[in-house]
């Protein structure tokens, strides 16, 4: 059962062809350039959902959750609950504002409530965030492309980003869409089969097998992490109040802040389809995190602990090395497919964002809308370049992918959800205000990642809160400063 066979290559280049051709089709012609980032009409909202799910989970849920949960148990699932709570929060509070008047990106709110800088500060740093957490993502998927093909790093990355711009070049977010939905299916569908698979491959009673390993706590949810005090409290990522507040929050920032999932809750064309269809992804997504977290566990009793020089490398391994020949090329297809979502829709936010909100605004030289929709496409290839220089630079990360990426997206998410929540909450908040709260946001982030006060769970939290609270500071003394002027010329 170890070699991949000339029938498992033949089932993952079909399926790689039919994601580039069908992308294209979908996709559709565009002819102006909000037609390549936000869709020729009104896109079906279920479509929009499962693209959600597929472009933010990619394949560091195929790969990396299995590991955690082998390594671990099952209290990553904690997380989960608060992506739930933390996307109704979006569909209640930041999707409302957002269908106000027609929106290319999130940040052109920003620009609606402060000014140009607030928005373009916000998206360089969405492309920053974007590009270095996708960077893990992508290096992620290139290893077990590495492992297939015995290739190095650098082709296997390169294999991907190529297939990925068959499509997206051509379909805009419309194919990435249609793209992202069928793949959701078939890595779910993969994760699942390989289970069921487990279940006859295992030598001995498998019963026995997932007795012992619930006595030693593999299947444990949840844990309240009180029994360590304060410090004990803070740094486990994975106790039950980090989970909820940590996922919460992060699921408002990455589905009310990033470009990513906002350029297809935009798509909807209304709030209400925007609303079910972000909200239908929380649901979704405890769901398929319990099956590749349940999978680890599975996979932790087939290999009997066996140490494995990574994480990530734990369930690749499995299906190159023990699936029967054809389900080595439909899992290998499922991983692929994992990938291709999560860079596809990578490229195209960061497109979007950097077309709208960067050079839309700072350009003195206005372009035929011709001219926009070739510019729009070069910026795709260019991101795409970058994205592939960037997973070559966490080629020597350690630990779990999955904890690499949502620690960098934390890091910075903190800042631009509390630069939302103050222009919502705030009213007499100025620009000024927020972007003294997001620069102080930034700089005590960066001090606890330093100094490492606390789990990654926590690090959206502290940022948002030490946005709303400069911001707050600063318009307070703003406004006793005009007072004392305006006093004092009376």
């Amino acid at each position: 059962m170890d070699s991949f066979t000339n029938f498992d290559y033949i089932i993952v280049v079909a399926y790689l062809i039919f994601a580039a051709v069908w992308g294209r089709f979908a996709g559709g012609k565009q002819k102006r350039v909000q037609d390549y980032f936000l869709g020729t009409g009104k896109i079906n909202w279920l479509l929009v959902t499962f693209s959600i799910v597929a472009a933010e989970t990619s394949t560091l849920t195929f790969i990396s959750i299995p590991g955690v949960a082998y390594l671990g148990n099952l209290n990553f699932l904690q997380v989960t609950f608060g992506y739930f709570i933390g996307r109704t929060l979006v569909a209640l509070l930041l999707l409302p504002a957002y269908f106000r008047g027609e929106l290319s990106t999130a940040y052109a709110f920003l620009e609606k409530r402060f000014g140009k800088e607030t928005r373009s500060t916000a998206s360089v740093v969405f492309i920053f965030t974007r590009v270095a957490g996708d960077g893990v993502r992508l290096f992620a998927t290139a290893i077990p492309v590495k492992l297939l093909l015995n290739i190095d790093y650098p082709y296997a990355i390169m294999i991907i980003v190529l297939v990925t711009l068959a499509y997206t070049y051509t379909g805009g977010l419309r194919g990435v869409i249609w793209v992202d939905a069928i793949q959701m299916f078939i890595y779910l569908g993969g994760a699942i089969i390989s289970a069921i698979m487990i279940g006859f491959l295992f030598e001995g009673e498998l019963g026995l097998a997932i007795a012992n390993a619930a006595q030693q706590g593999k299947f444990e949810v949840f844990n309240l992490g009180l029994e360590g005090g304060i410090g004990g409290f803070f740094a486990p990522p994975y106790s039950l109040i980090a989970g909820l507040v940590g996922g919460t929050f992060l699921s408002m920032a990455s589905h009310g802040t990033d470009q990513l999932v906002v350029q297809r809750l935009l798509a909807t064309g209304e709030l209400k389809k925007a609303q079910k269809a972000v909200m239908l992804s929380g649901v979704i997504i405890i769901v398929q995190f319990a099956v590749f977290l349940v999978l680890g566990v599975l996979l932790y009793i087939f290999f009997h602990g066996q140490t494995f020089g990574k994480s990530d490398e734990i369930f690749p391994y499995f299906i190159i090395h023990n699936l029967p020949v054809g389900l080595k090329g439909v899992l290998v297809a499922g991983l692929l497919a994992a990938a291709l979502s999560t860079l596809a829709g990578s490229v195209s936010s960061l497109s979007s964002s950097s077309f709208y909100d960067i050079y839309s605004i700072f350009s003195k030289k206005p372009l035929l809308e011709e001219m926009k929709l070739k510019f729009s496409k070069r910026l795709t290839v260019f991101w795409a370049v970058v994205l592939a220089g960037a997973a070559l630079f966490f080629m020597e990360m350690q630990g779990a992918a999955v904890e690499v990426a949502l620690s960098i997206a934390s890091f910075t998410y903190g800042g631009l959800l509390g630069t939302f929540l103050l222009g919502l909450f705030n009213k007499k908040a100025t620009q000024f205000d927020a972007i003294i709260g997001f620069a102080a946001s930034i700089l005590v982030m960066t001090a606890v990642v330093f100094v490492k006060l606390t789990a990654w769970t926590w690090f959206t939290l502290i940022g948002v809160a030490v946005c709303l609270l400069s911001g707050t500071i600063s318009m307070l003394i703003r406004e006793k400063i005009s007072y004392k002027e305006q006093h004092g010329n009376s």
